[in-house]
């Protein structure tokens, strides 16, 4: 087991972020824990309000609409919505600290431009008719996943890494890409204004 297992604490729900490896006081580590409780405490909607810009927000208030419709689920959909916003903020609190070492930061600029070209292909499919490739979305997902698992592998307990497994199980499911690129669907609204936000966010260069 490496130092910054040792030092984590999987039992606690929210304290997802591994402590750093070291004896004695770090004021750098003290501030990642001081920002890990805060995160902890901190309502949903507060760390919307208070870490995520509109745009981002606006594309989180539609993906949980959409996760509650198609699972019929409240409790569920809310869950899903809970691990993508902890895990976005999570790994923005460790890259603002400098937490990421060289390869790792390769790894995060990889991640950035798959995540870039995930977001055009969702874009376009939904767009354009009949262009929907459901195999080659489903990869470009499993992708993001897999590069998203290297950069939190180091800072992440094996519980947050968990829920970044669950979230992203959830979108590469066959029927719920059906439903989402049929131009008929029953999320279409959700998909309009979804795409809306992703153009305005890449426009701004914020994707």
């Amino acid at each position: 087991m490496s130092g910054a297992e040792e030092n984590g604490r999987p039992g606690d729900s929210d304290s997802d972020i591994m402590a750093e490896p070291g004896a004695g006081f770090d004021a750098k580590g003290f501030g990642l824990r001081a920002q890990k409780k805060l995160l902890g405490k901190m309502s949903s909607k507060k760390i919307v309000k208070h870490f995520i810009d509109d745009s981002t927000s606006q594309v989180l208030d539609n993906t949980y609409k959409i996760m509650k419709a198609f699972t019929g689920d409240k409790k569920q959909a809310e869950k899903l919505l809970k691990y993508i916003i902890k895990t976005i903020i999570k790994v923005g609190i460790l890259f603002r600290n400098d937490q990421f070492n060289a390869s790792e930061l390769q790894v995060v600029e990889s991640f950035k431009s798959k995540f870039h070209s995930l977001v055009m292909t969702v874009v376009s499919f939904h767009e354009v008719d009949f262009t929907y490739d459901k195999p080659f979305l489903k990869s470009s997902i499993e992708e993001c996943r897999q590069l998203l698992q290297s950069i939190i592998q180091r800072h992440l307990t094996d519980k947050s890494k968990g829920r970044v497994d669950t979230v992203f199980e959830f979108f590469e499911g066959e029927e719920l890409m059906d439903a989402l690129f049929n131009p008929s669907g029953p999320h279409k609204k959700e998909m309009d204004s979804i795409t809306a936000d992703m153009h305005k966010m890449m426009d701004e260069g914020n994707l």
